[in-house]
Order: C-alpha cells, then structure tokens, then sequence
C-alpha cells in the first residue's frame, strides 16, 4: 500500500501537479501510515498563520513588486554609475552593486535581468567591454543580494527553522547580519576577475563629475532614505523585521505612488494582486511543508538519513562538500522557495548533527541557491537572459562559466570559513 502512494506522488510530480498538492499528499501519506489524524495538518498551517514574523513576507513582497514598476532601475543605474564608473572596472562595479541592491529589495533575480541588466548590457558593450563577458556578467549579477536584507528568501528560511523548535534558535536580525559579508566577499571577487579579465581591452571609463552625482543624487532623493531607514532599523534592533517590513511597504508606497507617480492608482490593485499571488502560493507551499516537517521529525527519519550517512561519511568537512554538490543541482532545477520548503526540514537536523550552525548553514544555502540559478544546464536566469537579450542557451553557458568559477571559490570559503557568516554574531 505505502509502496503505491509513494509511486502516486512520484506520479503526480512528474506529471506537473501542483508543488504543494504533492507535498500535502506526501504528509497525508506519512500520517495516514503512522496512523496519526489529518487534523494535525490544519493545526500546523494555523501555527504558521500565528507566526508574527510571517507578517514581513506580504509586505516586502508587495515593496518589491511596486520597486520593479517603477522606474527605480534607471535612476539606480544612473547614480551608481556617476559614483563608481570612474573605478578601474568601474562600470563591472556598478552592475554587480546595481543587482545586489534590487535583488535584495525584489526579491526576484529575473526581475533584475530585465530591468537592470536591459540598461547594463548595452552600457557595457558600449563602454568598450566584449559582449561575452557583458552578458556572462549581467546574468550572473541577477542573483546578487539573495544574502542581503531584506531579502525574501532568507526571511523564509528564517521563518522554516524558527518553526522546526531547534535547540540553537536564531532571530531573522542574526540572519540578516550574518549575510553580509559573504555577500560583500562574493561582490569583491567578482570585481577582482572583471578587473584582472578586462586588463587588456580599452575600457571607457567616466569621470568624476560632481554636477552629475549632485543630479543623480537628487533623482534618488526619496529612495536613498529607505535602505538607511529600514536596514538601520534592523541591523540596530530598532525596529523588528515585521515593523521594518511594514515602515518599507508604506514608504514604497508613498514615495513611487504619490511622489514620483510612476505608478497609476488604476495599476495598483493590478500589482498588489499578482504580488499577493505569488505570496499565496508561498504560504500555501510553506504552510503543508510544515505539516509534512512534522511528520518527518516524528518519524525520525532526519536521525535515520544521519545513521545513514555516517556509514560513508564521518567527517563535517566531507558532509559540506556532499551539501554543496547537492544544494547546486538542486538550485539549478527548482526554485528558491520550493527548495526552501522541501530541502530544509531534511538538511538542518542532519547539520546539526555534524555540528553546523543553523545561521551559517542558510548563508550556505542561499550562496549554493545563487549560484545554482545560473548553473548549466537548467538553471532559470540563463533561459532568462536567453529570452531577454535574443542569445542562444549555448552562448550563455560560455559566458557565464568564468564568473560561476569565481563563485564557487567565494561559496568555498563561506563553507569553511564560518566565521564569515558569524563573526559580527555574538554567537
């Protein structure tokens, strides 16, 4: 019997059902096989609906939704460039500093492909750099600030974790902390390869022109205060990150609806309804995960996959490698909230077991995760970039590979340096 609902599931995932409606089935299974009642279900999904801190999740959610239709990306684009672009590789700069932050805020790499890179890519080209690395160094940018606040995804899986009651608990202001210098890590070598890549081509580069920083300045002058107002907020203890959230959803609001009004107020119910799409599917993914977490933790089967994994590896610098192998297939063939929710309940007992800290190891999921988005052969943003800018798959792989390398070494050291994720921790 077990046999052929386990078969049902593989079934219906293969045949494209609904990621949550084989996740809920899988729970219905496990507990209908311990004989454990389905109203277990319904009580987790209200536990999680009674979670403070899931408050944060719409509110960024729909921030980042009206960020992206607004005209946020060009004046970015726009300052960063007056600012950096007289850098040796300053225009390289600009693009991975210009990603990071509307990724952080977004919360959507493909987003960032096609808002920012659309304005990146040929200023690029223009300004002397070869179209192949332009193109391996847009894509690759798209998934920069995954590490950064406030970034869904780490909210996320803050949210996962705080729920699983582990005896090491974490606060999503530690996360948030603990990203920042592997972010800054993975920025700077990047910067470094674009740099040593780029030696021998004559690079355009600007000049400081304080005429220019003034006016690109004041184009900014309402968005400029809203990273130092709620990253301030959060990184101090001031505000909680679902006050924060809140404080950052009305000050979208204001400042792209009323000030700026590149928004209609005909158009916003339009964007809060798909940004509430998109959060529903989420919750309702999240919510019969917790469920089927449960039923894994019940059942052991974490300590089982442990014992099991003892018999071929003992050491925790062998058991890092097998996880990042595993996170960037997986980062190439789903995306990060399904991973999230399917991967996690598995991974942190068994991490903990090899004595990883919970903080480090999602620094170390979201690294694998970023780069998995742009991993050969599946990985979503180079069907993004693909479509985008009319290039082939095969041309992206190319492109993209020498900037996946630089990754890998910057992952490498955030595994095994912990101290990375947790030195501003007083953990």
């Amino acid at each position: 019997m077990v046999i052929s609902l386990v078969a049902l599931l593989v079934l219906l995932a293969v045949a494209g059902a609904p990621l949550f409606v084989v996740i809920l089935a899988a729970a219905m299974t496990g507990f209908y096989y311990v004989d454990v009642p389905f109203t277990v279900i319904a009580i987790e999904i209200y536990r999680l609906v009674d979670t403070p801190l899931l408050l944060a999740l719409p509110l960024f959610t729909v921030s980042g939704y009206i960020l992206a239709e607004s005209q946020l990306s060009t004046r970015l684009v726009r300052l960063t460039r007056v600012l950096l672009g007289w850098l040796p590789g300053g225009l390289a700069i600009v693009a991975f500093v210009t990603c990071a932050f509307f990724t952080a805020f977004t919360g959507a790499s493909g987003v960032t492909i096609v808002a920012v890179g659309a304005l990146l890519f040929p200023a690029l080209v223009h300004a002397g750099y070869h179209e192949k690395f332009s193109l391996g160094l847009v894509t690759t940018s798209g998934s920069l600030g995954l590490l950064l606040a406030p970034s869904l995804p780490l909210i996320l899986y803050g949210v996962i974790v705080q729920q699983m009651d582990l005896p090491n608990p974490f606060t999503i202001q530690e996360l948030f902390i603990a990203g920042v210098l592997p972010a800054l890590l993975m920025i700077a070598l990047l910067t470094l390869y674009s740099i040593w890549a780029t030696r021998h081509q004559p690079i355009e580069r600007g000049k400081f022109n304080r005429v220019e920083v003034s006016e690109a300045l004041w184009a900014m002058r309402w968005e400029i205060p809203l990273p130092i107002i709620v990253l301030g907020g959060i990184y101090s203890g001031y505000f909680a990150v679902s006050e924060a959230a809140a404080v950052t959803a009305t000050y979208v609001l204001l400042v792209e609806v009323v000030i700026h009004r590149e928004i209609e107020f005909t158009a916003l119910p339009r964007v809060i309804r798909e940004s509430m799409i998109m959060v529903g599917g989420i919750l309702l993914i999240l919510g019969v995960s917790l469920a089927f977490t449960n039923y894994l933790i019940d059942a052991e089967i974490p300590q089982v996959l442990f014992e099991w994994i003892q018999q071929y590896i003992s050491s925790k610098v062998t058991f890092l490698i097998l996880l990042n192998v595993i996170l960037l297939l997986l980062g190439a063939i789903l995306d990060i909230f399904s991973a999230l929710v399917i991967m996690i309940p598995l991974i942190v007992p068994m991490a903990l077991q090899f004595g990883v800290d919970p903080v480090h190891l999602g620094i170390i999921f979201l690294a694998n995760m970023q780069i998995g988005y742009f991993t050969p052969p599946i990985g979503m943003n180079l069907f993004i970039a693909s479509y985008r800018f009319k290039r082939s798959i095969t041309e992206l792989y190319r492109a993209t590979i020498p900037f996946m390398l630089v990754l890998l070494v910057a992952l490498l050291l955030i595994t095994y340096v912990p101290a990375l994720s947790l030195a501003l921790l007083s953990r």
